[in-house]
């Protein structure tokens, strides 16, 4: 017989709990793969990722997102397809893209492209070098599988801010069982290619995609890690 749940009472260290470390843990060693290894993952390590996520707290309880998951040769006809599109036609995502990044928020968005770069041996200036780092958002960075997240389209922000909850989930579930990712705002550029090669229907409003695979440790990309400003600068305490 399975004991019933009860609340972690053992502490480590003092003020926290074992449950609380493994979280910090996740939360500080995940990071953003940008190359990955070829070979794809087993189903019932995937089942186990979607079974942690799935129980994401959303608004209501409407649980709206919807993953379509792409491998082998769809994923192949995928990668082909949006790279043809990038060349020939301007992003047109089913959600807008921010207006604009400024003041913090655009001192990090640099910051996190310098870094990247830098440990790429792209030099500032090289837009020929960086158009091609940003291209690999468009192989899935080589990744052996795909998860496209969409959203019934009539929840409005709503659906996309539940949709985030989960992808942030999704992320550390396959932090855990040691399969890397990376969240591509990017793939939602061209919701037409996504709509013809996975079947989406109209809709469903494309939030983003999940590259997802076993991290290629030797390349440089994934050496390079983002930094997080202090718990207080995010925090207005009103007593």
């Amino acid at each position: 017989m399975t004991a019933p749940h009860t609340p972690p009472s053992a502490t480590t260290p003092a003020g926290t709990t074992p449950a609380y470390e493994t979280l910090s843990a996740l939360l500080h060693t995940r990071y953003s793969c940008r190359a990955f290894l070829p070979q794809a993952l087993d189903r019932a390590t995937i089942d186990r990722i979607l079974a942690a996520a799935q129980r994401t707290a959303s608004w209501c309880n409407a649980q709206p997102w919807q993953l379509t998951i792409a491998s082998g040769a769809t994923l192949a006809r995928l990668r082909s397809a949006l790279q043809a599109h990038v060349a020939a036609e301007p992003p047109a995502p089913d959600l807008p893209w921010p207006r604009e990044y400024r003041g913090v928020y655009q001192e990090r968005r640099r910051e996190c492209g310098w870094g990247l770069y830098e440990a790429l041996g792209i030099p500032k200036g090289d837009r020929e070098a960086s158009a091609r780092q940003a291209a690999q958002n468009f192989t899935m960075f080589g990744a052996p599988h795909v998860a496209i997240v969409t959203s019934d389209e009539a929840l409005g922000v709503y659906g996309a801010v539940d949709c985030g909850a989960y992808v942030a989930n999704f992320l550390l579930a396959a932090h855990s069982l040691g399969v890397a990712t990376i969240a591509q705002a990017a793939l939602a550029a061209y919701p037409s290619v996504l709509r013809e090669v996975l079947g989406i229907a109209q809709d469903r409003s494309i939030v983003c995609g999940i590259s997802f695979g076993l991290a290629d440790t030797a390349h440089p990309a994934n050496g390079f890690r983002t930094q997080r400003a202090a718990p207080g600068d995010s925090v207005t305490w009103r007593d």
